[in-house]
């Protein structure tokens, strides 16, 4: 017996995952996208993310990640296929951040492994680096790599199967957090017992309450192709987060089905979401001298796509989650937490809708 019915908005990785979570507690469930489900467009559409439990300074999120791994575990069982490659991540350090010290005690806390790796013996084990100005590096366990298009498309298939009804290339223009009802282009009006906005870049359209807060930002990622005496090395790389002030990065390895990928974690909070998705010069400038300053040898490397995406950013990189009105919710994503923590999230709105004492963070 069906609970009610609840309309999704965004068919990226928020917006699935609660259906997921809706779905399992027995709400009939209809998600609307404005563009092919899954959409290209999304924030969430990507080769690869980075998951982890070391957060730095973020202590709440990282004693989020336990029950989020958890999440996974389900989420594979449900889905019938495994999307995550545990990898260990090495924190490079180039300027005094508080972040390993941080991370280090959230760790241990959660039982997890880490260790020191001396400096010295960077060169040999990841050639690929520079050393120059680096004065830690420590190795991180309880992290891995993500694959969104994989997850993205195995969850639709698997929801189509549970009875979801999926309206694809539907822009929901208006949202009617009272009367729990969506209103689509065209005019047709779509009533729920209540409505979840998890519209990624675009929410605060839907949800004016959000705007100025969680703001859309522009972000740019080079996908490359290694030197050829490089490729080995790349191939059996962990995940690499720089902490210099100039070279800050984040890098994945290539692994099956996937390119070298490397972002700037520096957020923009500009740009419009309907933007193209090719990256400009000035999207790549900083993260163009930041690669130069991480990896030796910089300029040897292909670039095989220059991308942009957009995140929606608070200032202090916190979810906007919670109620809006009397019969509806928001889930507005910060930067790439939003993918790792997904499952979660989207659980315990979920949880939420279902209790009736709404989740908030």
């Amino acid at each position: 017996m069906h609970k009610g019915k609840v309309l999704v908005v965004g068919a990226g990785i928020a917006g699935l995952s609660t259906a997921w979570g809706l779905v399992r507690r027995g709400f009939e469930v209809e998600v609307f996208d404005q563009g092919p489900i899954p959409n290209p467009q999304a924030t969430s559409h990507d080769e690869h993310r980075i998951t982890r439990h070391a957060y730095g300074e973020m202590h709440r999120y990282a004693r989020l990640m336990p029950d989020c791994f958890r999440l996974y575990e389900q989420l594979w069982a449900d889905i019938g296929a495994c999307h995550l490659t545990p990898l260990p991540s090495i924190v490079l350090e180039r300027e005094p951040t508080p972040w390993i010290g941080a991370s280090i005690l959230d760790l241990e806390a959660m039982g997890i492994p880490w260790r020191e790796v001396p400096v010295s013996e960077i060169a040999a084990l990841y050639p690929m680096i520079n050393t120059g100005g680096l004065t830690r590096a420590v190795e991180f366990g309880g992290a891995g790599v993500l694959f969104p298009i994989r997850i993205l498309t195995d969850l639709v298939v698997h929801l189509a199967g549970q009875g979801v009804v999926f309206h694809a290339l539907t822009k929901v223009e208006v949202v009617d957090p009272e009367a729990g009802t969506v209103a689509v282009a065209g005019g047709t009006v779509f009533a729920g017992d209540q409505v979840v906005v998890a519209a990624g870049a675009w929410a605060d359209r839907l949800v004016p309450e959000i705007r100025g807060r969680a703001v859309p930002s522009r972000q740019a990622v080079l996908f490359l192709a290694p030197p050829t005496d490089l490729a080995a090395a790349w191939a059996a790389a962990p995940i690499f987060l720089d902490l210099g002030l100039e070279s800050g990065t984040y890098t994945l390895p290539p692994r099956p089905g996937t390119r070298l990928k490397v972002g700037d974690h520096t957020f923009t909070r500009a740009g419009d979401a309907d933007g193209d998705r090719m990256a400009t010069d000035a999207d790549v400038a900083r993260l163009l001298s930041a690669a130069d300053l991480a990896f030796t040898g910089f300029d040897r490397y292909t670039i095989l796509e220059r991308k942009a995406c957009f995140y929606t950013v608070t200032e202090d990189e916190g979810f906007v989650v919670g109620p809006v009105g009397a019969k509806a919710s928001v889930i507005s994503a910060c930067s790439g937490h939003g993918f790792k923590l997904a499952p979660l999230i989207g659980d315990l709105v979920a949880e939420g809708i279902a209790t009736g004492v709404a989740y908030r963070h």
